[in-house]
């Protein structure tokens, strides 16, 4: 098992550290580069690639607290688009306190995460763990502890519409202006009735006691 080039973005000195120590103990001979920003994250990437030197490992987090910099990235999730596009087949750990299930399924599905290790208490015999099943086996690796919500979330029957819906609901949008919205933009349920009946199911689902209970939960579990 062996890796060359390794970056970890990470805007807490203290955790950082910590990870630049335990991957080092798996690869002693690894160039391990680390940054706090997103946004020079990107451009370590673009630096690496330039040189003909690409990462093979990326370790990060999801969330980053602003500060003076002006960042066009401002998210985990961003920057795992991001370097997908410019690395296809580097491996991606997520390292990360959020669990919010849906948004860890979208970093899966979407973004080709390759594993999402929950901090924690057995963060660092997970962190080993994962980054030695997706690089050894090219397996991918979910922390128990998030793989269980998210096992529990996929009998949901939720869909891309039931995720606009509850979008424009969070803006403030009514079910009328939502209704006028779906039509403009051809959507067969764009009816007030059937956005209702979404809504209603949607509320059966999760348990919403009303409406605005619903939008709370959906922020909660990551789906808008």
């Amino acid at each position: 098992m062996t890796v060359n080039k390794i970056l970890i973005v990470e805007d807490i000195d203290s955790i950082s550290e910590g990870i630049k120590t335990w991957v080092a103990e798996l690869f002693p001979l690894a160039d391990i580069r680390a940054t706090k920003h997103c946004d020079e994250a990107v451009m370590k990437v673009k630096r690496s690639i330039a040189e003909n030197m690409p990462f093979e490992l990326i370790i990060s987090d999801l969330n980053f607290k602003p500060d003076f910099r002006s960042s066009k990235i401002t998210d985990g999730e961003a920057l795992v688009e991001e370097i997908r596009k410019l690395l296809p087949a580097v491996k991606i750990v997520i390292y990360s306190i959020d669990d919010k299930p849906y948004k860890i399924q979208n970093l899966l599905l979407q973004h080709n995460v390759n594993a999402f290790v929950a901090k924690g208490r057995d963060s660092h015999s997970e962190l080993n763990k994962a980054i030695k099943l997706i690089i050894q086996n090219n397996n991918t690796y979910i922390s128990p502890s998030i793989l269980s919500i998210i096992n529990s979330m996929e009998q949901t029957d939720i869909d891309d519409e039931d995720i606009e819906i509850l979008k424009l609901l969070s803006k403030g949008h009514t079910q009328a202006t939502i209704s006028k919205i779906f039509k403009e933009a051809h959507i067969y349920t764009g009816s007030t009735s059937s956005i209702e009946k979404r809504l209603n199911k949607l509320k059966t689902n999760f348990k919403a006691s009303n409406t605005l209970h619903l939008v709370v939960i959906a922020k909660d579990l990551g789906i808008i």
